[in-house]
């Protein structure tokens, strides 16, 4: 069985300045795997290259075993790409988009259409076959823009920040399509912003300065960056001298009139600690978590490890 991503010392150079360096991926199996860095870093460059949109300028890629220099056209019929602004015909109605997209790919005629009603089944717009794409939401034209991207069945499906811009409501379904499309494909997620890549992903890949980081599952992720401090959100909070009042508390920030940020000492049952004081004190507990402080630190940290 080959990897469904396999890219070997993947390196490109812009002029005189290499934008990324020894770039070694490899996906096995279906799930998400999230691609991770600051503006600047590499990521598009990287997803780019393993889309076949630009030659890198050494190493190789390979999808499903096929070469994706020597053997373009048998490679990308196993890639679905969903860029940052979908590829949308707004003049076209969703029927005419998604069966140009299928041919576009080189599916064979007669499997156009079960394709097209598939996916569009899957990303919930059956009921908007028939309209302009121009007429729709933002939501409904992601879902369009993820349906292109798995309409020919891919193996491997390419993900450029999928949720930037969509409103909560939308960001919900966006998520909970994204894990359903990673069910029966391999999905390569990219983004600049961790608490996203951390609701979605299993494993993590970080880049700075066009290397890799970082590159392990997210709860090695989660335990290799320490913190010693909570987020939470309590619709009733009481004033910080109750707060500290708890074993473990030894600070209290109060970021908004609901959200604020705790520092504590020793392990992580603290949190359970809170929540049976909330539910106690009627504090209304909304939200809850580990503060994993800016990615620009984050970055800061692993890279400087990484070059120790």
């Amino acid at each position: 069985m080959h990897p469904i991503l396999k890219t070997d010392r993947l390196s490109h150079k812009y002029s005189s300045a290499w934008a990324i360096r020894d770039i070694n991926l490899e996906i096995e199996r279906t799930g998400i795997v999230g691609l991770l860095g600051s503006n600047g870093a590499g990521k598009s460059t990287t997803m780019n290259i393993i889309c076949g949109t630009l030659n890198q300028t050494e190493g190789s890629v390979l999808i499903n075993g096929t070469d994706l220099r020597q053997e373009p056209e048998a490679a990308k019929r196993e890639i679905g790409f969903l860029p940052q602004n979908p590829p949308l015909y707004t003049d076209l109605t969703t029927d005419e988009y998604l069966v140009y997209c299928a041919e576009l790919r080189l599916m064979e005629k007669t499997r156009i259409r079960s394709a097209v009603d598939e996916a569009k089944e899957r990303c919930g717009i059956t009921n908007v076959s028939n309209r302009l794409i121009r007429n729709l939401s933002g939501g409904y034209r992601q879902r369009i823009g993820i349906a292109q991207a798995i309409v020919h069945r891919p193996k491997l499906v390419v993900m450029d920040e999928p949720t930037n811009g969509l409103d909560p409501n939308q960001l919900i379904e966006a998520r909970k399509l994204i894990r359903e499309v990673a069910q029966e494909h391999a999905v390569l997620l990219s983004s600049h912003i961790l608490s996203e890549i951390q609701v979605l992903c299993k494993e993590i890949v970080m880049i700075e300065s066009g290397r890799i980081v970082f590159a392990d599952s997210m709860d090695a992720f989660n335990n290799y960056v320490q913190t010693n401090s909570i987020l939470l959100r309590l619709e009733n909070p009481p004033a910080s001298v109750e707060l500290l009042r708890i074993k473990g508390i030894t600070g209290v920030e109060f970021l908004t009139a609901t959200q604020i940020r705790l520092r504590f000492e020793g392990d992580q049952d603290v949190m359970e600690r809170l929540v049976a004081a909330s539910v106690e004190h009627g504090w209304r507990l909304r939200e809850i978590g580990l503060d994993k402080g800016l990615l620009d630190d984050t970055f800061k940290q692993l890279s400087s490890k990484s070059h120790q």
